[in-house]
């Protein structure tokens, strides 16, 4: 049964049309990600659906008392009311404090964020999660997600796709997140020059399938041929989950790969990266860094020592507050430590892409601002004009000679991004580098960053970007250390997921982790290895039992309702209530006393 019907529905901004006579349907069960180049149309066609806009022409029709959840870019929430009165109504407390679900969902997107808070109180990506609880909690038949793994981190981000994929209701996302599109949809609609193209399975299925398209009708030009196939033949030797779902003949896929080199020749690459940087790049030793500047903020390293060395491709992870970009400005020399030395080599040629943008003169023409640092670059072992690149990274023909005063903040980003690679630097820091990108940039910008010859280190939630640019990743795990992790993003969850990882603020101080080389230090609680261990178990076996009495408690609530006219059976209900609230405060007595102790 389909949800919504699309007939011949026409919209346009100016000239030329986004939408040119689409005709489409969402069924009940559906799970569809939608993906283009920005400026293609996305947010136009989801928003079409779920009726916020109206199109020029074409019907749109829903389902007779269709419920649609809409997450959009922008939100509407009240700034005097509470995170608690947008997110839970007039919900009771103990309807939702005993609803295990609704617990889940504001643990894992608002457990940094006071429920009492006031909406006009928290910044943007704070609203932004707020507006995503509340819609998660509530029933649809369909929800409508606009880039809804903004400001989440990579824990977050694979909640709530494991969320999203328990859920009756039906999913259309636009997400530039490839990962997450894998993760939840099993269609994919492409919009180009005004048309919907649809693709059975998630993204790679999407990749593949295109590819297929392409070879069979040869009309794919030679660049973009090009890009795709490397961009396969990474999916290929990926996890072969990334390739389950494909309903077309896959050995025409591998005869298209077949004499594709890997994405990266590692050998070669970090042959020029030592020619360019020697043995040394940063050596840290004994460092101890706070965040907020020394002895203030949380703690982000507590003598740590590490090495980073000519040619490393390292992903930066943690959660949001962990101190990750503490941690690349601190490499930037923009911020000192508080004890310890760090070395940094003398060829070192640093660029630093912060999530600020540094300020550009409003005036200038984009392409005279890249042209000014250099009008040509090696890249690899081809030569790229100032021009090139720019077409490479979304600035084509016109655009630009755009004024500077009238890019997007993403279109800012892109220029700054170019502008860096153009100084011809040997090492690059790349904090968020993929914020505002277009799938398609996207692959344009890891194909640059294939043939780059020289040391990165990046911090980015996009998990699939950061697991094709990056050969290791490392995580700061709020224990004060550096931690590397052989299983790459998936240890990492795994870590936090089994309570091993502490998070960034029951991390603020250090529980351990000595760096590799050092002697093991006393814990900064007092506590050993193992009592620290012993603790968090008993910790997660406290959480259980307030699970289960929370359960208990909405029997007792409902059981009551039912005998509202049976005063004798109620009297006994209210005892057997009032006993486990009881036990309840006990037990949260208790875990606060274990938590603090641990967080000490």
């Amino acid at each position: 049964m389909n949800l919504v019907n699309l007939e011949s529905v026409f919209h346009a901004y100016g000239p030329n049309p986004l939408l040119g006579e689409v005709s489409l349907g969402i069924e009940a069960g559906d799970r569809i990600g939608v993906v283009g180049r920005n400026g293609d149309g996305k947010t136009t066609l989801i928003s079409v659906i779920a009726g916020t806009v109206k199109p020029h022409g074409g019907r749109v029709t829903h389902n007779r008392g269709l419920r649609i959840g809409f997450l959009s870019q922008r939100d509407d929430l009240d700034p005097e009311l509470t995170v608690r009165e947008v997110v839970l109504g007039d919900r009771a407390e103990h309807e939702w404090a005993g609803d295990q679900a609704v617990r889940e969902i504001l643990a894992n997107l608002l457990g940094d964020i006071e429920l009492p808070a006031k909406i006009g109180e928290l910044s943007g990506g704070e609203r932004r999660r707020t507006a995503l609880a509340r819609l998660l909690i509530e029933e649809h038949d369909l929800v409508i997600l606009d880039e809804p793994t903004n400001h989440l981190d990579i824990e977050a981000i694979a909640w709530l796709a494991g969320h999203l994929s328990t859920r009756r209701s039906a999913l259309l996302v636009v997400t530039h997140d490839r990962w997450f599109l894998d993760a939840v949809s099993t269609r994919t609609w492409e919009v180009v020059d005004g048309t919907v193209q649809r693709y059975e399975g998630g993204y790679a299925a999407y990749v593949l399938a295109k590819a297929e398209r392409a070879r069979i009708a040869q009309a794919t030009e030679d660049r973009r041929q090009n890009l795709m196939r490397k961009e396969i033949a990474w999916l290929r030797r990926g996890p072969p989950a990334r390739t389950s779902k494909p309903k077309f003949r896959i050995d025409a896929a591998q005869a298209l790969i077949a004499n594709e080199p890997p994405a990266r020749n590692t050998v070669e690459l970090v042959k020029f990266a030592s020619a360019r940087l020697g043995k040394t790049v940063y050596d840290l030793d004994q460092i101890t860094l706070h965040a907020g500047g020394p002895g203030e903020g949380p703690l982000v390293l507590d003598r740590c020592t590490w090495q980073f060395g000519p040619g490393d491709r390292v992903g930066l992870i943690g959660v949001n507050g962990s101190g990750k970009s503490s941690v690349l400005r601190l490499l930037a020399d923009a911020v000192r430590p508080d004890s310890g030395k760090i070395v940094r080599g003398k060829t070192v040629r640093l660029a630093h892409l912060s999530q600020e943008l540094a300020e550009l003169d409003p005036t200038r023409r984009v392409l005279e601002t890249v042209e000014e640092i250099r009008k040509f670059i090696q890249v690899g072992k081809r030569e790229w004009t100032a021009s090139q690149l720019l077409e490479r990274l979304g600035f084509r023909g016109d655009a630009q000679w755009k004024v500077i005063g009238d890019l997007s903040g993403g279109e800012r980003r892109r220029l700054q991004l170019l502008r860096l690679l153009m100084d011809d630097p040997n090492v690059l820091l790349l904090d968020e580098p993929t914020n505002d990108l277009d799938i398609e940039t996207l692959n344009e910008l890891e194909d640059l960053l294939d043939a780059w010859p020289g040391t990165l280190i990046l911090v980015s939630h996009d998990r699939y970007f950061l697991e094709r640019v990056t050969d290791r990743c490392v995580a700061l795990l709020g224990d004060g250390s550096l931690s590397l992790l052989p299983g790459g993003v998936d240890e990492y969850l795994q870590r936090r997921s089994s309570g091993t990882a502490l998070t960034a603020r029951a991390g603020s101080s250090p529980s351990g982790g000595a760096p590799s080389g050092e002697a093991p230090r006393p814990e900064p609680s007092g506590m050993s290895t193992k009592e620290l261990r012993e603790a968090q178990k008993e910790l997660s076996k406290l959480e259980r039992q307030l699970d289960k009495i929370s359960g208990r408690e909405t029997v007792l609530h409902a059981a009551m309702a039912d005998a509202a006219s049976d005063y004798a059976k109620l009297a006994s209900l209210d005892a057997e209530l009032k006993e486990l609230r009881s036990q309840k405060e006990s037990i949260e007595v208790e875990w606060m006393e274990l938590a603090e102790r641990l967080g000490e």
